[in-house]
C-alpha cells in the first residue's frame, strides 16, 4: 500500500485549481451583478426623466419662443441654438482633432517633447469645462469684443472637445494591427494611402465612439455656454447669425430651475430635460450608423 500513488484529488495542484475555479466563478458573478445593477440604474434614470417629460410635449413647446414671465413658453430658438452650436463646434474640432491624433500616432518622433505634448493633451482632456468658458470670455468677450455670441460658444466648445478627439484618434490608430499597415506598404501604397484606406477605416469604430462622446457632451454642456454664449437667445427660430446670443437648451434648463420666475418652471424643466436626454440618445444612435455599416463591410 505504501507504494501506491495518492489520488489526484489529494495533489496540491488539484486543490489550487479548484480554488481558482471558485474564485473565477465568484468574480464572474460579481461582475455580472454589478453590470446588471448599473444597466438597471441607467434604464430607470432614463425612464424617470423621459416618462415625466415626453408625454407632456407638444409642437407649440418645441417650436415656441421662451417666455420670461408668462406661462406656456417654448424652447424653439434654444433648441435651434443647441444644434447650431453643436454643428459649428464639430466642424472645427473633428478635422483638427483627427489630424492631431493621426500626427501623434504616425508621424510624431518618439522624444521627450512629444511625450510632454501627450501629457498636456491628456491633462486638457480632464480640465473642467468652466476653464474653457473662462478662456472663451477672455478671447471673445474681452479681447475681440464680440460679446456673448454663438460663435464664441461654438469655438469654446471646439477647444473643449479637441483634446478628447486627439487622444481617441491616436489610440484608435495605434490599435490597428501593424500587419495590416505593413501589408499595405508591401503592396506599394504610400503612407497617405495607407492612412486613408487602411488605418482610418479599421479605426473608424473607435473614432466614431469618441465623436459620440464629445457630441453628447457638447450638446448637454452648460458652463461653457453660459460664460461665452449667454443665457438668452435672439428669440428668432431660425437665426443663423453667428453673432446672436447663444443660449442653448441645457442653459435654458439651468436658467428655468434657478433664475426664472415663470409659474410653470417645473413643467418646463421636466419637458426640457426629456428633450435633452432624448436628443443625446439620438445623437449616439446616428453617429453609430457608420460603425454598423463599416462592420458589415469588414465581414
Amino acid at each position: 500500500m505504501s507504494g501506491l500513488k495518492s489520488p489526484a484529488s489529494d495533489h496540491p495542484f488539484a486543490s489550487r485549481k479548484s480554488l481558482n475555479q471558485i474564485n473565477n466563478k465568484l468574480f464572474t458573478g460579481v461582475v455580472w451583478l454589478v453590470g446588471i445593477c448599473t444597466i438597471i440604474f441607467i434604464i430607470a434614470l432614463l425612464f424617470l426623466i423621459l416618462e415625466k417629460g415626453l408625454p407632456k410635449l407638444s409642437w407649440d413647446f418645441l417650436y415656441g419662443e421662451p417666455s420670461e414671465i408668462e406661462e406656456g413658453g417654448g424652447i424653439g430658438p434654444l433648441l435651434f441654438n443647441s444644434f447650431y452650436v453643436l454643428v459649428i463646434s464639430l466642424i472645427i474640432s473633428i478635422p483638427l482633432g483627427m489630424a492631431a491624433g493621426i500626427y501623434l500616432a504616425e508621424f510624431a518622433p518618439a522624444n521627450k517633447f512629444i511625450a510632454f505634448i501627450r501629457i498636456c493633451v491628456e491633462g486638457l482632456a480632464s480640465v473642467p469645462s468652466i476653464i474653457f468658458g473662462l478662456f472663451g470670455i477672455v478671447l471673445f468677450v474681452q479681447s475681440l469684443d464680440l460679446g456673448l455670441t454663438i460663435v464664441g460658444a461654438a469655438v469654446s466648445l471646439a477647444f473643449l472637445n479637441l483634446p478628447v478627439l486627439t487622444r481617441v484618434t491616436e489610440e484608435a490608430i495605434r490599435s490597428v494591427p501593424q500587419e495590416m499597415k505593413h501589408a499595405s506598404f508591401a503592396l506599394g501604397s504610400t503612407h497617405l494611402q495607407t492612412i486613408r484606406r487602411v488605418l482610418i477605416p479599421v479605426a473608424l469604430n473607435g473614432i466614431v465612439t469618441g465623436i459620440c462622446l464629445v457630441a453628447g457632451r457638447a450638446f448637454g454642456e452648460s458652463a461653457v455656454i453660459i460664460l461665452t454664449g449667454g443665457v438668452t437667445s435672439s428669440g428668432v427660430m431660425w437665426d443663423f447669425s453667428p453673432l446672436s446670443p447663444g443660449a442653448t437648451l441645457a442653459v435654458h434648463l439651468w436658467y428655468v430651475q434657478s433664475e426664472a420666475i415663470v409659474p410653470d418652471a417645473k413643467l418646463i424643466a421636466e419637458k426640457s430635460a426629456a428633450v435633452l436626454v432624448f436628443i443625446v440618445l439620438m445623437i449616439n444612435i446616428v453617429f453609430r450608423v457608420p460603425m454598423w455599416i463599416n462592420a458589415r463591410k469588414l465581414r
